[in-house]
């Protein structure tokens, strides 16, 4: 079946189930619904095939023979998720996908529903062509807490939302301001929304201050995302009573490895340093690689009121000026940190390696470290490239062992990401200046593949059956296959840049990924092809079901590295001395409830984390209006064509409706737009100059003007040939 015909069969049935819809209590026999569907002569046959497959899957009823009509009134209904438009409409993503489809739900029908709300929507058609609903139960709320920018008159104000899935401005009675004023940043929550008001009511929760302020828009960012941005004073409290001091009996406990050559290796910006390496050479000719990471759980407690603050943030958030720590200051950066000259507690994971990396033995335990050196990145690959400085000869060695890893890794199956982040030099008041992208160098990747290796192996020693033991309740961080409808997608896609991936063989799809990745490095679509190789990946989540870790190649992969900044990690701590000790399993189902919670925030950090990027790359282009760039196209919808600009990667958006030339239709099959009388088409991946002509930090959106594009202008030219 070709993808045309794939695609025209569920709107046939849509057009079906809206005939019945529109008049539920009456019955039809099929030449009516042929007749009402305007079908040809040559549909009769097939018609009443069709009809009882619908009866079989429950979506129409057959009462009397050869007669057809919607099952009971009272299963008129189905249940799933608002997705709400900016003009206030909603499309409902049933939660059975099997049944209708989307269903639209005008503006007038959504009874207070909020993006994201799971509801009960009674089905019914008002238009030919798709099924439309009413919202008749919330089943399920999302967050009612929104940001915004409140404008106070003299007897009313309101709220005027960030956030683009809140199409509604909320109304705030006077006597509810609580201290805001006018033009100020604010967290408000909607309280309530009676019927027949235009607008929800609610009250202030906090102020954020005055809007444009660099602290105020990243805690307006955060508060968005329903992240904190603020530490508890009490947690604080609590943490500045927690002694740092370790006693004798503390080290008496400890394998001591305050001798060996140890130090950290982290960006020239970290306070946090939660791993460290030490080396030596053993007498056998092998090398002892000791992987020590910040024992938290020593002085974090389950049952304490600084764990529970750590367990319901689950992860240190990374904004583009400021770091929002899982832990507070005094053990994120201070006690738990491995400061250099100070000894401090660690559990470790200690390797006996050969001299082509393999493991040769193995040691988990609580251990005593003194780091000897802090060294940045930077700092650590000029000792690689020059092989002189502190620590050479341990710095090359360890540098020697992990390229015989990541090589080991990659034969394996390893997929590499190797995707250039954007970084921005700031000034004292949080603007930025100027935006860059920071290299993979071998100094990041030798501290990557040992915490790698360290993390594999906890899992391992936790996760593999022995001598017929099943294995504990375990976290595991877990990354599934790709799927195979997007790989395909992907592969068509990347044919119009000239480039050919096969997916019909599972066991070299890693291979093939990796050649992709390789031949576009340094290529102008290297940023659009390797966003959209990501997306063709399954996202990596923590859980108590090993799955294996498909990108890295590891059939046992966990989190054991970081446990400053992940509270995963802090759960494996755990977890790794309970069973060390001969302890019982833990509570599976307990245990994948603090997964889900951790994948939850981990993705919601993320997000947050890219709003204040795009935060900040709008910022930093208002004062370029008028200048002109190059860039590709990465995106395309009905409304508009977004591009990315090659030299710093921000992007921006070409409204159709600023383009005047020709009427242009979305092809949504084929990722472009196509003027209707001209045939001329922007798709993916197009070069393309562009003037910038707005940077609105309020819409939080960039606009451009096309200028220029060099391959669809010859494209006209050859058409007007032919004419």
């Amino acid at each position: 079946m070709s993808k045309k015909s794939k695609k025209k069969k569920p709107d046939f049935l849509r057009k079906i189930i809206n005939i019945f819809a529109a008049r539920p209590a009456q019955l039809y026999t099929h030449k009516q619904v042929a007749a009402a569907l305007n079908a040809e002569p040559t549909m009769l046959d097939a018609l009443p095939v069709l009809l009882d497959g619908m009866v079989v899957n429950g979506i129409l009823a057959n009462p009397q023979p050869g007669k057809y009509g919607f099952t009971k009134p009272e299963e008129h209904f189905m249940t799933g998720k608002v997705d709400i438009t900016k003009q206030g409409s909603a499309y409902i993503a049933p939660d059975d996908e099997s049944t209708t489809g989307d269903v639209f739900v005008a503006e007038h029908n959504m009874n207070g529903a909020f993006h994201g709300d799971r509801v009960k929507v009674r089905i019914f058609n008002k238009k030919v062509g798709r099924t439309e609903g009413e919202i008749v139960e919330l089943i399920e709320k999302s967050k009612r807490s929104f940001v915004g920018k409140l404008e106070v008159s003299q007897k009313y104000a309101f709220v005027i939302t960030d956030n683009k899935n809140m199409p509604y401005d909320i109304f705030i009675p006077l006597a509810n301001l609580k201290g805001a004023e006018n033009g100020q940043k604010v967290l408000a929550n909607v309280v309530e929304w009676k019927k027949g008001m235009k607008n929800p009511t609610g009250d202030i929760i906090d102020i954020l201050g005055n809007a444009g302020d660099a602290d105020v828009e990243m805690h307006a960012i955060l508060a968005e995302f329903d992240l904190p941005y603020s530490y508890p004073e009490n947690i604080d409290r609590l943490a500045k009573r927690i002694s740092g001091k370790i006693t004798d009996a503390e080290r008496a406990k400890r394998r001591d490895f305050r001798d060996r050559a140890t130090f950290t290796i982290d960006p020239v910006d970290a306070k946090d340093f939660d791993d460290a390496l030490s080396v030596r050479r053993l007498d056998g000719g092998n090398y002892e690689v000791g992987v020590h990471i910040a024992d938290v759980t020593h002085y974090v407690k389950p049952a304490s009121s600084i764990n529970a603050e750590a367990e319901k943030r689950a992860t240190s958030i990374y904004l583009v000026d400021r770091t929002v720590p899982m832990l507070p200051e005094r053990l994120s950066n201070f006690i738990c940190s491995l400061r250099p000259d100070e000894e401090k507690l660690c559990f470790s994971a200690v390797f006996e390696l050969d001299d082509k990396a393999n493991v040769r033995s193995e040691w988990f335990g609580r251990t005593l470290i003194l780091s000897k050196r802090r060294f940045t990145y930077e700092e650590a690959q000029t000792v690689i490239e020059t092989g002189s400085g502190d620590f050479a000869d341990e710095m090359l060695r360890l540098n020697e062992l992990a390229r015989a890893l990541r090589k080991r890794r990659f034969k394996e199956g390893a997929v590499t990401f190797e995707r250039e982040e954007p970084k921005f030099e700031i000034d004292a008041n949080g603007k930025p200046l100027r935006v860059y992208f920071k290299e993979m160098k071998e100094s990041n990747q030798l501290v990557e593949e040992f915490m790698l290796l360290a993390n594999r192996k906890v899992a391992e020693r936790i996760g593999k059956k022995i001598a017929g033991r099943k294995a504990p309740t375990f976290v595991y961080r877990v990354h599934d296959k790709p799927n195979p409808d997007k790989l395909g997608k992907f592969s068509e896609f990347i044919k119009r840049f000239g480039y050919d991936m096969k997916t019909d063989d599972d066991s070299r799809l890693s291979k093939e990924m990796n050649k992709i990745l390789s031949q576009v490095k340094g290529k102008p679509e290297a940023g659009l092809i390797e966003t959209l190789a990501v997306r063709s990946m399954a996202k990596a989540v923590y859980s108590t079901d090993n799955l294996g870790h498909y990108g890295l190649a590891f059939p046992f992969y966990t989190h054991f590295t970081s446990p400053i900044r992940r509270y995963p990690d802090m759960m494996v701590h755990r977890l790794l001395a309970k069973y060390l000790a001969d302890g019982k399993s833990a509570d599976k189902e307990y245990s994948e409830s603090l997964c889900r919670h951790s994948s939850a925030m981990e993705q919601r950090a993320a997000e947050a984390e890219r709003a204040s990027i795009k935060y900040k790359m709008i910022e930093f282009m208002q004062d370029k209006i008028g200048e002109v760039y190059e860039g590709l196209i990465s995106g395309v919808t009905e409304w508009g064509i977004y591009v990315e600009i090659i030299e710093n990667k921000i992007e921006g958006m070409i409204p159709v409706r600023t383009m005047k030339d020709d009427f242009y239709y979305f092809d949504e099959e084929n990722y472009r737009i196509v003027g209707q009388s001209s045939g001329v088409t922007y798709t993916l991946g197009d070069k393309v100059t562009v003037k910038l002509v707005h940077a609105d930090l309020l819409q939080k959106h960039i606009d451009f003007q096309l200028i220029h594009v060099e391959q669809k202008e010859k494209g006209r030219r050859k058409k007007s040939k032919k004419k």
